[in-house]
């Protein structure tokens, strides 16, 4: 099928009006609406936006291709608008959009269909095409503009990709690749174009299979994968991993093929990729770098915890309100709403802490089989054991000891009963499992717990006796690993090392990881207004946001600067919430909440004083940010 019976006079907009990424959407599913080409206007822009939502269709070199696979699309479509002055789509490369190709595939699309759509996503990778379609008169220049390219490549997407392949230039490499986005349209034939222009270029020899809508396209044979020297995933959706067991794979998102290809090609070429081993046991994992299990498990089980601990936590702070004792029947400060809010807080929803933290991360490596004896080695953790000055148990160490030993103890029970008859089968899970796991996990941490809570316990009194300098330096320190990676493993060790101390009521240390998780995107909201011209326009509108993430603790909302400029802004970040994190530990400030940002700032104990000295250390973080990016930062010429 040519593009050209997909793309019509009826679905082109030579001039949009639109002044924003959502007048576009609106724009060209109107005009696709009124070409009776929609069954569901409504139903299409939502399914149109929540493709928006996974990532955004703004590809760079001045296109956009938003598109849906949508049950309200009445026949598969093309609608195409152009902006002469361009722009914000928020596209991948920070630059205006000039090109947009709205695709709209129907549920039941045939692959006739899905392959037209897939081969213009990869005609949009050659600038002179590009060129012609931005210096087009009339939408019949465009349509020309088309058909010329379709003559030329002559052949399907697929026919042309092997040939490509067939001819690339020979080299002493052998690489392979895969690429695969959700909706299967767009992004993955993009990804493949771009890696086999790139290969062509570099004398690299590359095959690309295609996981799209229409089916896997020049699939990697078993010969293929034998003779790789390197396999590059670039997915955002599952494709089919085990076939790679052993292969030096580089897994990474679909959109990094797009616009980090060189990176890519020259990690394959240096055998700068890690040995892919299959777990049968685990779902296909794509569109991400490998990552340390230990940390994966550990962050597992502090997601799954974190609702209890900031809700509990939020809960207990409140009830201080009513006075410092008014849980306590005996006080007169005793109020019985305050006592329900604490007893909520902190007899339910911090008692259970510890155990979820050990269940999910057992769950984790084991899967839900892993979850009961984790459930219970968290709880004997918690459990007092008769250490003097324990009042509970190892904590969170325990915890996360607990959870491990209970995931590997089930791996083992698995295992152990790996041979027994098809007959017995269902027992396993509800019998053999639970019984053996829990009783081996329980006896070891009922023998361990008491050691673990005399460690714990020491610890617990080493940091609680830090006082002047030393307090200021773990402050430093604390700070700038909240700052140094933005929400990745070093930022997430920091703040779970803030939870574990609010289990040891030692409050100033989650004061100190919050104050400085803020400082990243305030420093950069505010460097964006002080340094206007140290800033594009979409990373200026981005500050506006990044205002609101800071206050509400989301380091994250830092991410897009210091993807644009690392270099500038992680020092800058680090060094503000480095500080940040120093004044808190010097002004000795608690805070009982454990997120919320400036939502919780009245929560701090002390009274008034300590939330102004709190609120002066995050300013004073802040400002050291926004004042080194605007200086190391280069002016920016629009």
């Amino acid at each position: 099928m040519k593009i050209t019976q997909l793309l019509t006079e009826e679905t082109i907009i030579l001039d949009l009006q639109a002044g924003s990424k959502q007048d576009v959407l609106t724009e060209l599913i109107g005009k696709l609406d009124k070409a009776g080409k929609l069954k569901d206007k409504k139903a299409f822009t939502r399914d149109i936006l929540a493709r928006e939502e996974q990532s955004t269709t703004g590809i760079g070199d001045g296109i956009a291709i938003p598109h849906a696979k949508s049950t309200a699309v009445k026949a598969p479509a093309i609608a195409f608008g152009r902006s002469l002055t361009g722009l914000d789509y928020e596209s991948l490369d920070g630059q205006p959009a000039h090109l947009f190709f709205m695709i709209a595939a129907s549920e039941g699309a045939n692959n006739d269909h899905l392959e037209a759509l897939s081969r213009l996503a990869t005609f949009l990778m050659d600038a002179n095409f590009r060129q012609k379609i931005l210096e087009a008169t009339s939408i019949d220049e465009v349509l020309r503009a088309v058909t010329d390219k379709e003559t030329e490549v002559d052949g399907p997407e697929e026919d042309l990709g092997a040939q490509q392949t067939h001819d690339a230039v020979k080299s002493s490499k052998k690489i392979l690749a895969v690429t695969a986005c959700p909706t299967g349209i767009a992004h993955t034939y993009m990804a493949a174009e771009k890696l086999k222009e790139r290969a062509k270029e570099l004398g690299i020899s590359l095959k690309v299979e295609t996981n799209g809508s229409s089916g896997v396209k020049n699939r990697l044979t078993d010969a293929d994968i034998a003779e790789a020297d390197a396999i590059i995933v670039a997915a955002d959706t599952k494709v089919e991993m085990s076939r790679f067991n052993g292969k030096p794979v580089i897994q990474v998102k679909v959109g990094k093929a797009i616009y980090e290809t060189d990176n890519l090609l020259n990690r394959a070429i240096t055998n700068d990729a890690p040995i892919y081993q299959h777990d049968s046991s685990k779902e296909e994992t794509t569109g991400k770098e490998s990552s340390n299990g230990f940390y994966k498990h550990l962050m597992n089980g502090v997601s799954n915890m974190l609702p209890f601990v900031v809700g509990g936590g939020i809960l207990i702070a409140i009830s201080f309100f009513w006075g410092i004792n008014s849980g306590n029947p005996d006080s007169p400060e005793y109020n019985a709403f305050a006592a329900m809010l604490g007893t909520i807080g902190g007899a339910k929803a911090f008692f259970l802490m510890v155990p979820v933290l050990a269940g999910f991360i057992a769950s984790s490596i084991a899967d839900r089989p892993g979850f009961a004896p984790g459930m219970i080695g968290g709880l004997i953790a918690i459990t007092v054991t008769g250490v003097e000055g324990a009042s509970g148990g190892s904590g969170f160490l325990g915890g996360i000891i607990a959870g491990f030993l209970a995931g590997y103890v089930t791996l083992f029970v698995k295992k152990m009963f790996s041979k027994l008859p098809e007959a017995l089968e269902g027992l396993k899970p509800v019998l053999f499992f639970p019984l053996f796991s829990i009783a081996i996990t329980g006896i070891i941490m009922m023998l361990v717990n008491p050691q673990l809570t005399k460690v714990y316990t020491g610890i617990s009194s080493f940091l609680e006796g830090l006082g002047g300098t030393n307090a200021v330096l773990v402050g430093l320190i604390l700070g700038g690993m909240m700052a140094i990676d933005m929400g990745g493993p070093i930022n997430k060790a920091a703040y779970t090392f803030g939870i574990a101390m609010l289990d040891a009521e030692n409050f100033t240390y989650i004061a100190t990881v919050m104050a400085a998780g803020m400082v990243p995107p305030l420093g950069l909201a505010l460097a964006t207004t002080l340094f206007k011209n140290r800033f594009t326009k979409s990373e200026r509108e981005a500050g506006k946001t990044a205002y609101v993430l800071g206050a509400c603790f989301i380091t994250e909302g830092v991410i897009p600067f210091a993807a644009a400029d690392p270099a500038r802004v992680i020092p800058s970040a680090v060094t503000g919430a480095a500080l940040a994190g120093g004044l808190v530990m010097l002004f000795d400030i608690g805070l009982r909440a454990p997120h919320g940002g400036v939502f919780v700032m009245g929560l701090v104990d002390g009274g008034i004083a300590k939330v102004m000295l709190y609120a002066l250390a995050i300013i004073a973080g802040s400002i050291v940010t926004a004042v080194m990016a605007g200086l190391l930062k280069k002016k920016i010429i629009e």
